[in-house]
């Protein structure tokens, strides 16, 4: 009954109404019949779902609009080229945290991962924010959101709620060099904080976000990001090359 009433709509208003689905129920929508194949295979659809999924990637596929053909199997690519991305990237975060400890300059490479393949903001969710991930891997799509997506603190924290990982804590560590005094230059210096995913993407000072973004520059020596209960050795006993 309700595929007969759209097969007698005018063709852009039913394209209006199957626009408004999600993915995943367009998908399922497209295995009803021949026609509604037809209808939610039309590139107007994809191509508007392709660019509200993927804003930063909009203008490197600007020359293929308006005449480019096939915008649901470009999307599709995208998905799967993306998924598989976010799996390197969280082999690479693996491997450089074997016992749950990450140097700055490993997460800032695995940030610079995402910012290459212009993740948006759906894809961070979709393979980031799963609580049986690493939180190492929670955070470097955290990172990403607030410095290179933008995202609002109170947007992100409701995203990190849903997928349950808005408690999960990490430990940020950097050591500076000791100041001088009377000639002396006293021991290099240490700081640490505890924090939560839903605190660091609201915090207002922007102290540990800040620390992670410019990682060893000027008088950083190291800066150090562990999961909670993780014991790490003193930089005055690993000086590093």
């Amino acid at each position: 009954m309700t595929y007969c009433m759209m097969n007698s709509l005018p063709e852009d208003v039913a394209i209006k109404i199957v626009s408004l689905l999600h993915v995943r129920d367009l998908c399922s929508f497209s295995c009803c019949s021949t026609f509604s194949r037809q209808l939610s295979s039309s590139d107007s659809i994809w191509e508007s779902l392709f660019t509200n999924r993927w804003p930063l990637f909009s203008s490197s596929t600007s020359n293929h609009s308006p005449n480019y053909k096939n915008w649901r199997k470009l999307y599709l690519k995208r998905h799967i080229e993306l998924g598989v991305r976010a799996r390197s990237v969280e082999k690479f975060v693996e491997a450089c945290s074997r016992s749950e400890s990450l140097e700055v300059r490993d997460y800032l490479s695995a940030v610079e991962s995402l910012i290459g393949a212009k993740f948006g903001f759906e894809d961070v969710q979709k393979f980031l924010f799963n609580p049986k991930m690493n939180v190492l891997f929670n955070l470097v799509g955290v990172h990403y959101c607030l410095t290179c997506l933008g995202t609002q603190g109170d947007n992100l924290v409701e995203v990190l709620r849903a997928c349950q990982i808005s408690d999960r804590h990490v430990c940020v560590k950097w050591w500076k060099v000791g100041r001088w005094f009377y000639g002396y230059r006293m021991r290099d210096e240490s700081h640490s904080r505890f924090v939560s995913l839903a605190d660091l993407a609201t915090q207002d000072d922007e102290n540990i976000l800040g620390v992670l973004r410019r990682g060893t520059v000027h008088e950083v020596l190291r800066v150090q990001i562990s999961a909670v209960g993780h014991t790490s050795t003193p930089w005055y006993c690993q000086r590093q090359e």
